[in-house]
């Protein structure tokens, strides 16, 4: 068997491989990207797009950012892993480094959003039935409608999507739903449960659409688990790391998540990286052997982290997608008053979305972005009426606005083609 690979591939190859020897468990846009650099990715033929995705905002600091990629490179030629058997000279100096710079007294690393996730939610638990007393087993979260916290089988089992959900139980219990952004369901759903722990949340519903709260629900929901007890769980791993225009976005309306989650944009996108963050007396309740991850806390991921959140602060990039947030907000409007596809802009910062006049089962939303790709610009949908715009918090105003004409012309050429 010849095992030879060669070091780049054709479109048309690319995309055959991926069909015949992986999963199927996406639907990729059909571009092969070998490069990227900043705001800008390459496909195999050599076209330059507009990253507007920025990998669900893992790449906030950019594509290969010289001060990351350094510090990827030189901890991976040094050392990699040790695994946890062992103390390394790097997992100290990044956790400290990151409790002062979100402000916690602890730090529990791990390496994947939903692991991240999964892990705050054994916290959680763990907290409850030893600092709470509530009764073995019993422990119940409540989470929003149409929240996207991952894929393993205990977070589809509180997910509403039937694509995630769907033949993949038995499903985990100890879960409430409630409506997104409704704080007499949530003071209603914890009186209903006294053995409630806490409210798991996104600030903002990044997969079911950029789904930003009404003013005054996050100070809110803290507000309701603080009456009545509860932990506020905070899942930032999209929203957080300057994304929204803060460097969280529950920094919006000054709140202080009992439980932080981080993921993402922690390494700048080129190595996986992921966090939760508590305060003592919630952390302290996992003791050695409780939990853990043989990657977690590797050197390299806390060299990488190091660098990719030191790059937030010194570029500036909260300030930065703040104002280009409503640079493109504004001009986004500019198209729904005038265009008959285009019927809604919503978002906060450089996440954002234009919600298309169309049901979620059609593919205007996916045609559209096919003429985005044409174009040299690259979004992908949420949903089938919903185009997510993300892209990496290095944008200038320039680069923003040269986008910008190229979501406006593909939206035209593609009414036009369509009448």
């Amino acid at each position: 068997m010849n095992t030879t690979i060669k070091p780049t591939l054709t479109k048309e190859q690319a995309i055959a491989y991926e069909d015949k020897y992986g999963a199927h468990n996406y639907h990729p846009l059909p571009v092969v990207l070998t490069k990227g650099k900043g705001v800008y990715v390459w496909d195999v033929d050599g076209k330059q797009y507009f990253d507007f995705l920025s990998a669900y905002s893992a790449v906030n600091q950019g594509h290969g950012h010289p001060k990351i990629v350094r510090a990827l490179k030189e901890q991976a030629e040094r050392l990699a892993l040790t695994s946890r058997a062992f103390y390394n000279d790097k997992l100290g100096l990044y956790e400290k480094f990151a409790t002062e710079y979100f402000s916690y007294d602890k730090l529990l690393p791990m390496n994947t959003g939903a692991e991240a996730v999964e892990t705050a939610i054994k916290l959680a638990r763990k907290w409850a039935y030893e600092k709470k007393g509530i009764p073995e087993n019993a422990a119940n979260i409540i989470v929003a409608k149409g929240n996207f916290h991952g894929r393993t089988t205990t977070i589809i089992s509180f997910s509403n999507d039937p694509e995630a959900r769907d033949n993949f139980g038995p499903y985990t219990p100890g879960f409430t739903k409630i409506p997104y952004d409704d704080l007499a369901a949530l003071e209603a759903a914890i009186k209903a449960n006294p053995n409630t722990i806490g409210f798991l949340v996104e600030p903002i519903q990044g997969e079911a659409g950029v789904y930003v709260p009404s003013d005054g629900y996050l100070k809110g929901a803290k507000a309701i688990c603080e009456k009545y007890g509860c932990l506020f769980i905070a899942d930032e791993v999209q929203t957080g790391i300057a994304r929204t225009g803060k460097l969280l976005a529950v920094d919006h309306e000054d709140v202080k998540p009992d439980i932080l989650i981080l993921g993402k944009a922690m390494s700048g996108g080129v190595y996986p990286v992921s966090a939760v963050l508590a305060n003592d007396d919630i952390m302290l309740a996992i003791k050695p052997g409780q939990h853990g991850s043989t990657f977690g806390g590797n050197p390299v991921a806390a060299n990488v982290a190091i660098a990719a959140l030191t790059v937030v602060k010194e570029e500036k990039l909260a300030e930065n997608a703040d104002k280009m947030g409503k640079i493109f907000r504004s001009e986004m409007q500019k198209i729904v008053d005038s265009s008959k596809f285009v019927k809604q802009v919503r978002g906060k910062g450089l996440l954002n979305a234009v919600i298309i006049d169309d049901t979620e089962e059609s593919k205007t939303a996916w045609n559209i972005c096919l003429k985005l790709a044409d174009n040299g610009l690259l979004a992908k949908p949420t949903h089938g009426n919903i185009i997510r715009f993300a892209p990496p918090l290095v944008i200038n105003e320039e680069q923003l606005r040269e986008a910008i004409d190229i979501i406006k012309k593909s939206i035209a050429e593609y009414e036009q083609e369509s009448l």
